[in-house]
């Protein structure tokens, strides 16, 4: 026999060795009763959307996300303060702990959403929500104010990501992401507008009224008188809508241009903030649905803040933690603040709300109309 053969015959009788074996091999914990199991949707059972988003719960990654999202936004639609045990030395002769009074006590629902969303076709799933009493506070930026009278005025067009910026602003055309709007829209914007802030400097000059960008907002809805309006739905519903920015974009740009033509009018913040914390102090359980980030994120869980944090929150947005922005960072941070319950239910969709929003409304409110 040869001295390579036996060499091999030899190799061939080695163990695998231990450092290997218990590296592979290593035996595993019980997981836990209960835990879900991975599975998605089959479509040998045909096409059904209900179904298909039912199955995101299970999918895994951000699917997983998003059904944990539906489980929370319903838990905040369904709550109701008889769910709660009264306290012992609760007063049961005061009406306001009857059954039937606490059978009525829903948790505040607050939404926030950022300006390029009213742009966009999620609009009109915010005014589905505003028509129908389905959330109780709504937070935005100027430019989610703004856009959505200027879509009662002028339409929003399709355009594309990867038109030029230099043609566009020969020809007057203004691009928000694959989304263009007529520097026109904005021109009829002014000429609405400008007549409401004049009636609105008589009566601040004449009546004494104080305005607020809460106020003024209210009013506008009112003005517009359009069906089509998220804030023509919060007016006659009576739902606050707070901006704390109100400034920071074109309706920024026609109130300075109506304190050269018009000077005088003043709208005060400071009533708004106590405002917006006030609704969070006074509510029995609160409920945060925040799309993007940025000011409408802070602005709501600062407010939270004041009740030592929210009960339930949902946060939907494409930002990372990496460089500490508000933004980016995931409902666990704000614990640490105080603006997030500790033992809230949580969750953060890495995901675009323009995508994800409507078919959290779909699973969700759509369902409990």
């Amino acid at each position: 026999m040869s001295t390579q053969s036996t060499s091999a015959e030899n190799k061939s009788a080695e163990k695998v060795p231990m450092i290997a074996t218990s590296a592979v091999l290593v035996e595993s914990e019980q997981v836990p009763e209960g835990t879900k199991l991975i599975k998605g949707y089959d479509f040998e059972n045909g096409v059904d959307y209900s179904a298909l988003l039912a199955t995101y719960l299970t999918t895994g990654f951000q699917a997983s996300n998003f059904g944990r999202a539906v489980e929370i936004i319903n838990h905040m639609c369904s709550w109701r303060l008889s769910d709660d045990p009264l306290p012992q030395d609760a007063n049961t002769e005061d009406p306001e702990n009857s059954v039937e009074h606490r059978n009525g006590v829903k948790c505040k629902i607050f939404l926030g959403y950022t300006s390029n969303l009213v742009s966009s076709g999620i609009r009109e799933s915010i005014r589905y929500l505003v028509k129908n009493k389905l959330v109780h506070v709504l937070v935005s930026t100027a430019g989610g104010v703004e856009e959505d009278f200027i879509k009662c005025l002028a339409p929003t067009y399709l355009g594309d990501f990867h038109l030029k910026g230099r043609e566009l602003r020969s020809k007057g055309l203004n691009r928000i992401g694959n989304l263009i709007v007529p520097n026109d829209n904005y021109c009829k914007f002014e000429d609405w507008i400008v007549p409401i802030f004049d009636q609105m400097l008589k009566e601040q000059n004449e009546q004494g009224v104080v305005w607020t960008p809460s106020k003024v907002i209210h009013r506008l809805g009112k003005e517009i008188n359009h069906p089509d309006s998220i804030y023509y739905w919060a007016y006659k519903n009576n739902i606050p809508v707070y901006c704390p920015a109100i400034t920071d974009g074109s309706l920024g740009d026609m109130l300075y241009f109506h304190s050269y033509r018009s000077p005088g009018l003043v709208i005060d913040v400071v009533q708004d903030i106590r405002a917006m914390n006030s609704e969070a102090v006074y509510a029995k359980k609160t409920g945060v649905i925040i799309l993007g980030g940025g000011l409408v994120k802070h602005h709501i869980c600062n407010a939270n803040l004041m009740r030592n944090g929210a009960d339930y929150a949902v946060f939907v947005n494409t930002a990372q933690e990496f460089d500490g922005s508000d933004a980016g960072a995931r409902p666990d941070e704000a614990v640490s603040w105080g603006k997030i319950k500790a033992d809230a239910e949580s969750v953060k969709v890495y995901a675009d709300a323009s995508l994800v929003f409507p078919l959290l409304v779909a699973q969700t409110f759509a369902q409990t109309k």
